[in-house]
């Protein structure tokens, strides 16, 4: 398929099951509550080396949050109750807790509950004190700028990771230029994440390696210095790719984020458009690009 010049791929991107959690972080202004959500998101791109995947998806403003103050939604992924626990208890207790002036709270209805505020009570050091405001319990631990404000339980429920789009240019500044424009218009759907520094991958991975005691490599078909020495994935001309990856709280937020990130894409001058897949190996959910294109 040629879709305002550009070839696209007939091909899908596989993505799997995860577990997600939305965060509401609040604060006296809206710069302090995007450093604790920035430093709550730090260092969480992928499951493989970090443990969960996180990322902000949007700042709200007062009159969408709990305590009618600037606040900034959170996405965070684990593969499993007992990981995303204890990822959700550490992020808020040391990034969100330290910063001045912040309080935390549930931001999803979900199929479980995980136990965050009811544990971080315990730094109160037996000076903590509940609250009860419609049937959900709050904690407020003491602080030294007055209380943190968090809620007991927080959602839990069944997400997607690993959506994704490779982006296949000419040169670096082309793929680049197109990859930002996508995350721009990707960033405004609701329900997703786009987990990468700035949404964008540069060090894309297979599946596998020729060292055993790694799970995964460098996506060696889709990097152009190595095209003469291995089963290359690239036409003739393209010199750069860059990958986006894409995580979602269900199916159609990550189906509507690929969507306008191809149209972003295709208005700029790259090659082609392609996803990753392993034969369905992978994870039980395909998003076909054509069909995704044809119900834009």
């Amino acid at each position: 398929m040629i879709f305002n010049g550009v070839e696209i791929d007939d091909t899908y991107a596989e993505a799997f099951s995860m577990l997600g959690s939305r965060l509401v972080i609040t604060a006296d202004t809206l710069e302090l509550a995007m450093t604790a959500a920035t430093s709550a998101t730090g260092f969480a791109t992928s499951v493989i080396g970090c443990g969960c995947e996180a990322g902000i998806e949007s700042e709200l403003d007062p009159a969408r949050t709990p305590d009618g103050r600037p606040g900034v939604s959170v996405l965070i992924f684990g593969v499993s109750l007992s990981a995303l626990e204890s990822q959700l208890i550490a992020r808020v207790g040391q990034a969100i807790m330290t910063c001045p002036t912040t309080a935390c709270y549930n931001g999803l209805e979900g199929e479980k509950e995980i136990n965050v505020g009811g544990k971080l009570r315990y730094f109160g050091d037996s000076y903590q004190a509940s609250k009860m405001l419609d049937g959900k319990r709050f904690w407020r631990i003491p602080v030294m700028d007055g209380e943190f404000l968090v809620q007991e339980k927080f959602g839990v429920k069944k997400g997607i990771g690993g959506g994704n789009l490779l982006i296949l240019a000419k040169d670096v500044v082309s793929c680049l230029e197109a990859a930002q424009k996508a995350v721009k218009a990707m960033k405004k759907i609701e329900g997703v994440i786009l987990p990468f520094p700035g949404g964008i991958v540069r060090s894309g991975s297979k599946v596998g390696s020729t060292y055993p005691f790694l799970t995964a490599s460098t996506n060696t078909p889709f990097c152009p210095t190595l095209r003469r020495q291995v089963v290359t994935s690239l036409p003739e001309g393209v010199n750069a790719v860059y990958e986006i990856v894409i995580d979602g709280l269900d199916e159609k937020a990550v189906r509507d984020a690929m969507g306008v990130g191809l149209v972003a894409i295709c208005s700029c001058d790259v090659i082609s458009v392609t996803a990753g897949n392993y034969g369905g190996t992978l994870g039980q959910y395909k998003f076909f690009l054509h069909e995704i294109l044809k119900n834009m």
